[in-house]
Protein backbone atom coordinates (compact mmCIF):
# COMPACT_ATOMS: atom_id res chain seq x y z
CA UNK A 1 0.00 0.00 0.00
CA UNK A 2 1.26 3.29 -1.37
CA UNK A 3 2.38 5.87 1.70
CA UNK A 4 0.42 9.11 1.67
CA UNK A 5 2.22 12.50 1.51
CA UNK A 6 0.89 15.59 2.36
CA UNK A 7 2.75 18.27 0.43
CA UNK A 8 2.85 22.20 1.81
CA UNK A 9 4.65 25.07 -0.28
CA UNK A 10 5.18 27.98 2.07
CA UNK A 11 4.34 30.24 -0.70
CA UNK A 12 1.24 31.88 -2.58
CA UNK A 13 2.67 33.55 -5.21
CA UNK A 14 1.54 32.02 -8.67
CA UNK A 15 4.60 31.97 -9.93
CA UNK A 16 6.59 30.63 -6.58
CA UNK A 17 9.34 28.81 -7.11
CA UNK A 18 8.47 26.67 -3.92
CA UNK A 19 5.53 25.75 -5.82
CA UNK A 20 7.23 24.57 -9.00
CA UNK A 21 9.38 22.21 -6.70
CA UNK A 22 6.31 20.78 -5.24
CA UNK A 23 4.94 20.32 -8.63
CA UNK A 24 7.93 18.64 -9.82
CA UNK A 25 7.78 16.58 -6.96
CA UNK A 26 4.12 15.59 -7.55
CA UNK A 27 5.21 14.84 -10.82
CA UNK A 28 8.04 12.64 -9.62
CA UNK A 29 6.81 10.60 -6.88
CA UNK A 30 8.42 6.88 -6.58
CA UNK A 31 6.53 4.08 -6.79
CA UNK A 32 4.80 3.53 -3.22
CA UNK A 33 4.62 7.54 -2.57
CA UNK A 34 1.00 8.60 -3.00
CA UNK A 35 1.31 12.68 -2.49
CA UNK A 36 -1.20 15.34 -2.63
CA UNK A 37 -0.61 19.29 -2.15
CA UNK A 38 -2.49 20.81 0.50
CA UNK A 39 -4.07 24.09 -0.25
CA UNK A 40 -3.12 26.69 2.54
CA UNK A 41 -4.26 29.73 0.15
CA UNK A 42 -7.47 30.63 2.53
CA UNK A 43 -6.20 30.15 5.78
CA UNK A 44 -6.58 33.03 8.38
CA UNK A 45 -3.80 33.71 10.60
CA UNK A 46 -4.11 31.13 13.86
CA UNK A 47 -5.94 32.33 16.26
CA UNK A 48 -6.92 30.49 19.55
CA UNK A 49 -10.34 32.41 20.08
CA UNK A 50 -11.72 30.59 16.87
CA UNK A 51 -14.68 28.45 18.25
CA UNK A 52 -13.84 25.98 15.30
CA UNK A 53 -11.06 25.29 13.00
CA UNK A 54 -12.37 27.19 9.55
CA UNK A 55 -13.57 25.22 6.93
CA UNK A 56 -10.03 25.67 4.68
CA UNK A 57 -7.91 24.19 7.91
CA UNK A 58 -10.15 21.64 9.28
CA UNK A 59 -10.01 20.18 5.09
CA UNK A 60 -5.84 20.53 5.93
CA UNK A 61 -6.50 18.40 9.33
CA UNK A 62 -7.97 15.86 7.49
CA UNK A 63 -5.33 15.90 5.06
CA UNK A 64 -2.89 15.51 7.66
CA UNK A 65 -5.04 12.39 9.44
CA UNK A 66 -4.34 10.52 6.61
CA UNK A 67 -0.85 11.72 5.72
CA UNK A 68 2.06 9.37 6.70
CA UNK A 69 4.66 11.79 5.69
CA UNK A 70 4.91 15.66 4.40
CA UNK A 71 7.02 17.22 2.40
CA UNK A 72 7.77 20.62 2.85
CA UNK A 73 8.58 23.52 0.51
CA UNK A 74 10.10 26.03 2.24
CA UNK A 75 10.73 29.55 1.06
CA UNK A 76 13.15 31.82 3.26
CA UNK A 77 11.35 35.26 4.25
CA UNK A 78 14.10 37.40 6.42
CA UNK A 79 16.54 34.61 7.26
CA UNK A 80 13.26 32.63 8.40
CA UNK A 81 9.99 30.61 7.78
CA UNK A 82 7.41 31.82 5.41
CA UNK A 83 4.54 33.32 7.44
CA UNK A 84 2.26 30.66 5.26
CA UNK A 85 3.63 27.74 6.39
CA UNK A 86 4.18 28.36 9.44
CA UNK A 87 0.61 29.47 9.78
CA UNK A 88 -0.24 26.19 8.85
CA UNK A 89 1.94 24.55 11.14
CA UNK A 90 0.43 26.84 14.06
CA UNK A 91 -3.11 25.81 13.35
CA UNK A 92 -1.90 21.88 12.72
CA UNK A 93 -0.29 22.19 16.48
CA UNK A 94 -3.00 23.50 18.43
CA UNK A 95 -5.41 21.27 16.66
CA UNK A 96 -7.65 19.78 20.04
CA UNK A 97 -5.85 16.38 20.08
CA UNK A 98 -2.33 17.57 18.98
CA UNK A 99 -1.65 14.66 16.97
CA UNK A 100 -1.76 15.83 13.37
CA UNK A 101 2.08 16.24 13.54
CA UNK A 102 3.66 14.18 16.03
CA UNK A 103 6.09 11.82 14.61
CA UNK A 104 5.61 12.32 11.19
CA UNK A 105 8.48 11.98 8.95
CA UNK A 106 8.76 15.12 6.83
CA UNK A 107 11.12 15.98 4.03
CA UNK A 108 12.49 19.67 3.44
CA UNK A 109 13.16 21.55 -0.11
CA UNK A 110 13.44 25.05 -1.07
CA UNK A 111 14.62 27.81 -4.23
CA UNK A 112 15.16 31.04 -2.36
CA UNK A 113 17.65 33.75 -2.84
CA UNK A 114 21.62 33.49 -2.81
CA UNK A 115 22.07 31.07 -0.02
CA UNK A 116 18.82 29.29 -1.25
CA UNK A 117 16.54 28.77 1.58
CA UNK A 118 19.25 26.97 4.00
CA UNK A 119 18.37 29.44 6.64
CA UNK A 120 14.87 29.49 7.14
CA UNK A 121 14.78 25.05 6.43
CA UNK A 122 17.62 25.04 9.79
CA UNK A 123 14.92 27.48 11.52
CA UNK A 124 12.26 25.22 10.70
CA UNK A 125 14.09 22.12 12.10
CA UNK A 126 14.00 23.95 15.38
CA UNK A 127 10.16 24.50 15.11
CA UNK A 128 10.19 20.28 14.14
CA UNK A 129 11.68 19.63 17.12
CA UNK A 130 8.94 21.28 19.38
CA UNK A 131 5.71 19.33 16.80
CA UNK A 132 7.89 16.55 17.43
CA UNK A 133 8.42 16.02 13.73
CA UNK A 134 10.94 13.50 12.13
CA UNK A 135 12.92 15.85 9.68
CA UNK A 136 14.90 13.50 7.19
CA UNK A 137 18.90 14.84 7.47
CA UNK A 138 19.79 14.41 3.98
CA UNK A 139 19.69 14.96 1.45
CA UNK A 140 19.15 18.85 1.45
CA UNK A 141 17.40 20.57 -1.28
CA UNK A 142 17.96 24.22 -1.36
CA UNK A 143 18.75 26.16 -4.79
CA UNK A 144 18.08 29.57 -6.05
CA UNK A 145 15.06 31.21 -7.26
CA UNK A 146 16.87 33.24 -9.60
CA UNK A 147 19.94 31.66 -11.11
CA UNK A 148 19.02 31.32 -14.85
CA UNK A 149 18.17 27.69 -16.57
CA UNK A 150 16.30 26.55 -13.04
CA UNK A 151 13.19 27.32 -13.93
CA UNK A 152 11.99 27.91 -17.58
CA UNK A 153 9.52 30.41 -18.82
CA UNK A 154 6.60 28.05 -17.49
CA UNK A 155 8.10 28.38 -14.22
CA UNK A 156 8.88 24.40 -14.69
CA UNK A 157 12.04 23.26 -12.66
CA UNK A 158 14.46 22.14 -15.74
CA UNK A 159 17.75 21.64 -14.08
CA UNK A 160 18.70 18.34 -13.71
CA UNK A 161 20.79 18.68 -11.17
CA UNK A 162 17.86 20.08 -8.41
CA UNK A 163 15.38 17.25 -9.81
CA UNK A 164 18.03 14.58 -9.08
CA UNK A 165 18.30 16.12 -5.57
CA UNK A 166 14.47 16.29 -5.25
CA UNK A 167 13.61 12.36 -6.58
CA UNK A 168 16.85 11.63 -3.85
CA UNK A 169 15.04 13.27 -1.24
CA UNK A 170 11.54 11.42 -2.14
CA UNK A 171 13.45 8.17 -2.12
CA UNK A 172 14.83 9.08 1.00
CA UNK A 173 11.34 9.75 2.46
CA UNK A 174 9.83 6.38 0.80
CA UNK A 175 12.52 4.81 2.78
CA UNK A 176 12.06 6.02 6.07
CA UNK A 177 8.39 5.79 5.85
CA UNK A 178 9.11 1.98 5.31
CA UNK A 179 11.06 1.67 8.40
Amino acid sequence: MAKKILVLSGSLRAASRNTALARYALRNAPEGLQLEMADLSEFPFYNADHPAPPPPVARFFEQLRQADGLLLACPEYNYSIAPVLKNALDWASREKDNHLLAGKTVALMGAGGGMGTSRAQYHLRQVAVALDLRVLNKPEVFCSAFTAGLFDEQNELVDERIQGLVKQLLDALKTALAR
